[in-house]
């Protein structure tokens, strides 16, 4: 019962980290992180980070910025619960993908980029 409410309390504050964190990351490039995606540059990947779908310089940055904060991010909530950051990672990738628009791309579990 207690593994069942960490496990909801970590997702929700997954859910609340991650779309704080996309905000946060699309004013400092040319090329925001939904047009990255929606361009088909970039994808979730199940790892709970982004990918790099296709090579684009641009692209690539937002990529590196994104997945710095998320790391951060990952291992202060891990942290937190005491949890390993591959756990929390994991959780927030499942939850990335799920979240995933449409026509963006996200990886599947042999690691091939497919569109949602």
């Amino acid at each position: 019962m207690k593994s069942m409410r960490l496990k909801s309390k970590l997702l929700q504050l997954l859910t609340l980290s991650f779309l704080s964190l996309s905000l946060l990351s699309l004013s400092a490039f040319a090329m925001s992180l939904q047009e990255a995606k929606s361009q088909g540059y970039l994808g979730e990947q199940t790892n709970g980070y982004l990918g790099l779908v296709q090579a684009n310089p641009e692209a690539k940055a937002v990529m590196d910025d994104v997945n710095n904060k998320r790391r951060a991010h990952y291992e202060t909530i891990a942290k937190k619960n005491k949890l390993s950051a591959a756990d929390v990672a994991k959780l927030a990738g499942e939850k990335a993908i799920a979240a995933t628009d449409k026509g963006n791309y996200v990886q599947d579990a042999k690691g091939k980029w497919i569109k949602k």
